[in-house]
């Protein structure tokens, strides 16, 4: 059921690990990679809760979820055979968009996936082992271009501006990878049909909260607030990539005014009249979740952005993307990044244990200061050996951060909506990612031009945030006691 998600954590794994590299290959500045990165921020807020939407919606002999999983798929390894091959940092970018939109349509149904399948007494449990195969897939995936360099013998080296032809070779398994193993879970795995799904799965339009005329003043308030920040990035002149942040915020209130509207001339609501009202109507305990993964996510798309930089100029002493040194270091965030998801791999089995004793909250914040602690040593730390130990609280944060969240979200959402509210969850997901996209570069430039390992002090912040914002989730207790209760 899990084992597609190995699979598409290798895809997502190559690109978090490699894309910065890629970038800067093709002249990409440091300064500059936050706002090519932005194409995963917007395409995880645009796709995720459309096809969440949908596959609640669908049924087709392959059911409701795993066809998105078979489409994503083929999409995501084409992008990933692409991606290397480029010569140009603009098609590099939009290959990017293509590839993330991909993995987010593969990737969203088997959140739902494991809620339609599993009891809620097994959910914790379940979401552990569907983290131990992201761990796994991204292990496999961070260290693809290692291997490839130390054991194939495939140079890590090209002439500037070329990809080196261990980081093709990776792509390339990466695809081969990432389609075999979500064709394993589409064809060896059965859905239960609507109808076992008994009362809890009611047609769509009897379950979707819609929209209420009266709110309209809520998306003239989002309208002005996207005017209002687009304005002051005009005068204070703080660049192109924050105006996409600013014209998200107005298209929200936008998209609200509309659906509102279309309500009063009594019109029959679209799909995106049904999302809205949806976000409109999340339960009190899912808006108290979304704080902490808003600000979770913020600090690991820190580390995706800035890890390479950092450790290349800080342990291996090189900024110039065509040198050695600089390729040495980005194999050696190859490493780190396996051994963070290695740890969360294996710490996932442990994860509801320790639900069943302290709690799913409790847990949380211990793993979430875990892992703030571990990108803090990134700042004194100049041997590249050791920098293997911050990653294990780091990985310990992962492992939490892809689990517990879902499952206290699957106790608290209408089976019917599982979908559609696990595509909105992720908003929380990537508007965060989008906020980092379009300022790091600004506060990296600003603050911290020369020195990147600053980055990864934002991140440490971020995640102590995110420790903080868990004191108001109710304290998840334990499957165990949840069935004996």
């Amino acid at each position: 059921m899990s084992f597609g998600f190995f699979g598409i954590q290798i895809g997502f794994a190559l690109q978090n690990a490699d894309v910065s590299r890629i970038f800067q290959t093709l002249g990409g500045s440091v300064d500059t990679l936050p706002a090519l990165w932005i194409a995963g921020p917007i395409t995880g807020l645009l796709v995720q809760p459309i096809i969440g939407h949908f596959s609640d919606r669908t049924w087709t002999p392959l059911g409701r979820r795993r066809p998105y999983f078979l489409a994503g798929a083929l999409l995501s390894s084409l992008a990933l055979v692409l991606m290397p091959n480029t010569g140009a940092l603009w098609v590099a970018a939009g290959l990017l968009w293509m590839l993330d939109a991909s993995i987010n349509i593969a990737m969203e149904p088997f959140r739902a996936f494991v809620g339609d399948m599993v009891e809620p007494e097994r959910r914790t449990a379940a979401y552990a082992l569907q983290t131990a195969f992201i761990g796994g897939g991204a292990v496999a995936a961070s260290l693809a271009p290692l291997f490839i360099t130390r054991v194939l013998g495939v140079s890590n080296v090209a002439a500037p501006g070329r990809i080196p032809a261990s980081v093709r070779d990776a792509f390339y398994a990466g695809a081969l990878a990432l389609c075999c193993a979500v064709l394993w879970t589409v064809f060896t795995t059965r859905e239960p049909r609507p109808e076992q799904l008994a009362a809890a799965i009611k047609p769509a339009a009897e379950t979707s909260p819609q929209p209420e005329p009266a709110g309209s003043g809520h998306g003239w308030g989002w309208l002005a607030a996207g005017a209002g920040l687009a304005a002051l990035v005009a005068g204070l002149r703080l660049g192109g990539p924050i105006y996409v942040l600013s014209g998200a915020l107005a298209a929200f209130g936008l998209g609200q005014i509309v659906s509102r509207r279309r309500a009063r001339a009594g019109r029959a609501p679209d799909v995106f009249s049904h999302i809205l009202g949806d976000l409109a109507a999340m339960p009190a305990e899912m808006k108290r979740l979304a704080v902490a993964q808003f600000f979770s996510w913020s600090a690991l798309f820190i580390m995706w952005i800035f890890a390479t930089p950092s450790v290349a100029q800080d342990q291996f002493g090189s900024i110039d993307p065509s040198s050695r040194a600089y390729n040495d270091g980005a194999d050696w965030v190859g490493m780190l990044f396996a051994v963070y998801n290695g740890v969360a791999a294996i710490y996932a089995f442990a994860l509801p244990w320790l639900t069943d004793r302290i709690g799913r909250r409790s847990t949380h914040m211990i793993n979430l200061c875990a892992g703030a602690i571990g990108f803090s040593a990134f700042l004194f730390v100049r041997d590249p050996l050791w920098l293997l130990a911050p990653m294990i609280g780091i990985g310990m944060a992962w492992s939490s951060i892809l689990t517990l969240p879902y499952a206290i979200l699957c106790d608290v959402i209408a089976p019917a909506k599982r979908g559609v509210y696990m595509g909105l969850f992720n908003i929380f997901i990537v508007a965060p990612q989008l906020i980092v996209a379009t300022v790091m570069g600004a506060v990296s430039r600003t603050f911290f031009p020369h020195a990147p390992v600053f980055a990864l002090m934002v991140a440490a912040a971020c995640l102590l945030a995110a420790a903080v914002a868990c004191l108001r989730i109710g304290d998840g207790v334990s499957s165990r006691l949840r069935a004996a209760g």
